[in-house]
């Protein structure tokens, strides 16, 4: 990528097609402020990024309109947010700090232009909550939107995986969950209330930080809960070689989904046990920890396979299928 063209006159009527690739990646680099760890940012072949640490974490998402976003949803700026935090959200759960991030994105050659740049200006306000720059990336003509995110960070330490629970630790969860669900849940259904459940949605809040601390707190294992609380447990107890038992008690439901619940005639409790998109992590740690006040103990680990609620199988749905 590289920005030395000068800023060209933009309507709303600007499309993709009357920008230029060229033109879009000059745009597009202009939003792109770079932090002291990058040597060398876009406009060559590949960015050069500064790791204090050899061990560099890496993640990569994938996001296809329609699928994972609508425009008619959320704004712009909304989804540039979501899609870079759901990445940051990934290094957060393996202990580390995110530094660098590059995008890819294929987009109709009719977009119009300033939409693409309010979802880079979204994108550069999530990466700065966590003092990451955005190096690089790639741009091409698509039929559809397809935006790529791939986060770069470094982890002091070892890295905290999925796969350390032992029988005997507790479950923890930093973050809120569910808020996000419950706003899909209104939008589904043509409403834009209550407001706080569908900004949930629109722009998640994921702890960022927590992932480091859970570390220093002697974390066994550590998970970013994305596509639901009970299918994300599962992947951690499937990794750890162990049972999750989640407790229902642990969790203070939240008037909004309260609300949304009697308005859908659903059981809110639902949101948070199946719903994606929040971003919280869930980690576990030996019994009797001290905990900050981040952390909310929601349940224990014990011997076997599988997750269950108070002691029982849940029947409800336990989160997001890709496929």
């Amino acid at each position: 990528m590289s920005s030395s063209r000068p800023p060209v006159s933009l309507t709303p009527a600007t499309t993709l097609a009357d920008l230029g690739e060229f033109g879009l990646i000059a745009e597009l680099t202009r939003r792109f402020p770079q932090g002291e760890q990058v040597l060398l940012g876009p406009g060559d072949d590949a960015a050069v990024v500064t790791m204090p640490d050899e061990r560099v974490v890496v993640s990569t998402d994938l996001v296809v309109e329609g699928r994972h976003f609508r425009r008619d949803w959320a704004s712009a700026a909304d989804v540039g947010h979501r899609v870079a935090a759901q990445n940051l959200s990934d290094l957060n759960a393996m202990g580390g700090r995110a530094t660098a991030l590059t995008v890819g994105l294929a987009a109709p050659p009719d977009l119009p232009a300033q939409w693409l740049l309010e979802l880079a200006d979204g994108m550069a306000e999530e990466a700065a909550e966590v003092g990451a720059s955005i190096v690089g990336g790639d741009v091409t003509s698509s039929d559809q939107l397809v935006i790529a995110v791939t986060a770069l960070g470094v982890v002091d330490g070892d890295p905290v995986t999925r796969a350390g629970a032992r029988p005997g630790d507790v479950v923890a969860l930093a973050g809120r969950q569910g808020w996000a669900a419950g706003g899909l849940a209104v939008l589904t259904r043509g409403f834009r209330s209550p407001r706080a459940l569908v900004e949930a949605y629109r722009r998640p809040q994921p702890p960022y930080g927590a992932g480091a601390e859970a570390a220093g707190l002697g974390a066994t294992a550590l998970i970013d809960v994305s596509d639901g609380l009970l299918a994300d447990l599962g992947h951690l107890a499937e990794a750890s070689g162990v049972a999750v038992d989640v407790a229902t008690a642990s969790f203070d439901i939240p008037e909004p989904l309260l609300a949304v619940g009697a308005a859908l005639g659903a059981d809110p409790l639902g949101f948070i046990l199946g719903g994606g998109d929040d971003h919280p992590l869930a980690a576990t740690f030996p019994a009797g920890s001290a905990l900050g006040p981040a952390w909310t103990v929601i349940g224990s680990v014990a011997e076997g396979t599988g997750v269950t609620v108070d002691g029982a199988p849940y029947e409800g749905p336990t989160g997001h299928r890709h496929f």
